[in-house]
């Protein structure tokens, strides 16, 4: 089956999922951790299957389409998390000790980095870095022109520059 090909069938979408469903689970896991990953994962191939019929290939790449679903999920997934947080603050209940949050791989310093990066700054780095998308397919992905993933790219590199290379920043 090539990527131009429309995916109609069952058996077709098996192919698909075969194909693409461990580079999509890595660039989630990469996001949410390893934990929420495959339930994302999953669901990002649910949502595909379920749109199938819309998916047009003179539009874009299969490839890309399925990381957009991805990314679109991700940040659905993020806002539940943080409607759930503020729900327990609400009602007063201990935080937990132990978050994802409190388990991701990359430094503090990193991680609080990241996390001033804009919600656009973030899915374009992340989607380059962690799913080895190219500019046109993160530009496909979002739903965004190439020139846009490239000056998001630059102003997240440019903002996370002192933290991955801070003494070339202290010279």
């Amino acid at each position: 089956m090539t990527e131009a090909a429309p995916v109609t069938g069952a058996d077709q979408f098996t192919e698909v999922h075969d194909r693409h469903f461990a580079g999509i689970y890595r660039y989630v896991a990469g996001r949410l951790g390893a934990q929420a990953a495959e339930d994302v994962a999953a669901e990002t191939f649910l949502v595909a299957y379920d749109r199938r019929t819309t998916f047009d290939p003179a539009r874009g790449d299969l490839r890309a389409w399925l990381f957009g679903i991805a990314t679109n999920l991700v940040s659905r997934h993020r806002r539940k998390e943080a409607r759930h947080y503020r729900a327990l603050t609400r009602i007063e209940l201990p935080r937990p000790v132990e978050g994802h949050e409190n388990r991701v791989v990359l430094s503090g310093q990193l991680a609080k980095a990241l996390a001033r990066l804009t919600t656009g700054e973030r899915d374009v780095l992340l989607l380059v870095a962690l799913a080895d998308l190219g500019y046109a397919e993160v530009a496909e992905a979002l739903g965004i022109s190439p020139g846009t993933v490239g000056s998001r790219l630059t102003r997240a590199r440019k903002k996370l520059a002192p933290v991955l290379a801070p003494e070339a920043s202290d010279g």
